[in-house]
């Protein structure tokens, strides 16, 4: 089970959301007011879900490196720095990004009505950098066709995922997100046979079935997107990818959102599809997918939002005299938590 005071990383994936990307302006009163959001979300929450708890609404506050640099918490969690933008054969670019609110619910009008809430409640003291509504595309599947989401871990398997644990003991409970906006080129996509649709996914189009190992191609995208540690050990994370789009627009995407106990699994995944394992065995996808946002966030669990909204130090005197617990452990320079050699899986 995840901790008790955990953000609800692991809730159900739901039929709407809304994303919203906000950067903190300067000045003491933007820091209040972020603050206090902080201390009042749970209620906030709590206000706008009463109306129908089926509608299962959920709300996740992450925050940004710069952000957590400003608002002096004396200790940051090991894995926490910007989003590190990729030049491979295609970009991921990386985009500006102090706070994501991932807000799900199984209908539109309860995401929109927190979304209204929390910005209400910021105000002047936020930027918008970026909002996105997301929607379930008939049987889970994004505008390409495919399924989405089909490999995500379950049970005991999520938990040891998406919450941070002993490796970095006083950030235990929180979690790390990775959010990136894919826009994609239909009409180049609909060109392309199915067959070799198939073969740049590594599974059946209809059916959702997974080629044997033995007949994927090796730049199919669950092929890079599948690693795993030094004894070989899957690396898994959490996803909550949403289509979006306009069709007046001509606008059609993917927001992609994936969740880890440490972000460097998701890092690796991207490196592979951008850069090619090996290098220039790239994910074919990028041809008709661009991404054109990239940010990484922190998920602070309860009990440290209460001490950002309090003004407190996120790790208290004993805790923070064990060594490890402030910054990265002990030499890694790289903001990693060095929890095992990544390779590509078979």
């Amino acid at each position: 089970m995840p901790p008790d005071a955990s953000q609800p990383v692991d809730a159900p994936l739901s039929r709407s959301a809304i994303f919203i990307t906000l950067t903190v302006n300067c000045g003491g009163d933007a820091l209040d007011a972020l603050r206090g959001l902080c201390a009042d979300l749970p209620s906030l929450v709590k206000a706008v879900s009463f109306r129908s708890p089926p509608a299962g609404l959920s709300c996740i506050m992450g925050l940004g490196a710069d952000l957590w640099q400003r608002l002096d918490m004396g200790a940051t969690p090991a894995g926490l720095h910007p989003f590190r933008a990729i030049q491979g054969v295609h970009a991921a670019p990386s985009t500006p990004g102090d706070v994501l609110f991932h807000i799900r619910a199984s209908s539109l009008d309860f995401c929109f009505e927190l979304a209204t809430r929390l910005m209400q409640r910021l105000g002047g003291a936020v930027s918008v950098q970026d909002e996105t509504h997301g929607f379930k595309f008939f049987d889970n599947r994004d505008l390409l066709g495919f399924v989405d989401g089909t490999e995500n871990p379950v049970g005991l398997d999520l938990d040891a995922a998406v919450f941070i644990g002993d490796e970095d003991p006083g950030f235990a409970g929180g979690s790390y997100v990775i959010v990136q906006k894919y826009l994609h080129d239909l009409a180049a996509w609909e060109a392309i046979p199915t067959e070799q649709q198939e073969r740049i996914i590594g599974r059946h189009k209809l059916s959702d079935v997974e080629f044997p190992d033995k007949d994927k191609a090796s730049y199919a995208h669950n092929v890079l997107t599948n690693i795993e540690d030094a004894s070989g050990q899957a690396l898994e994370i959490l996803r909550d990818n949403m289509p979006f789009g306009s069709a007046a627009r001509g606008e059609f995407g993917t927001y992609f959102i994936g969740y880890a106990r440490e972000p460097g699994r998701i890092e690796t995944m991207l490196d592979n599809m951008f850069l090619g394992d090996p290098p220039g065995n790239y994910d074919r996808l990028l041809d008709v997918s661009r991404a054109v946002t990239g940010c990484l966030f922190f998920i602070p669990d309860a009990d440290m939002l209460d001490r950002i909204g309090a003004g407190q130090p996120a790790l208290d005197a004993e805790t923070d005299a064990g060594g490890e617990a402030d910054g990265a452990p002990a030499g890694r320079t790289d903001g990693s938590l060095g929890l095992g050699t990544l390779k590509q899986g078979n």
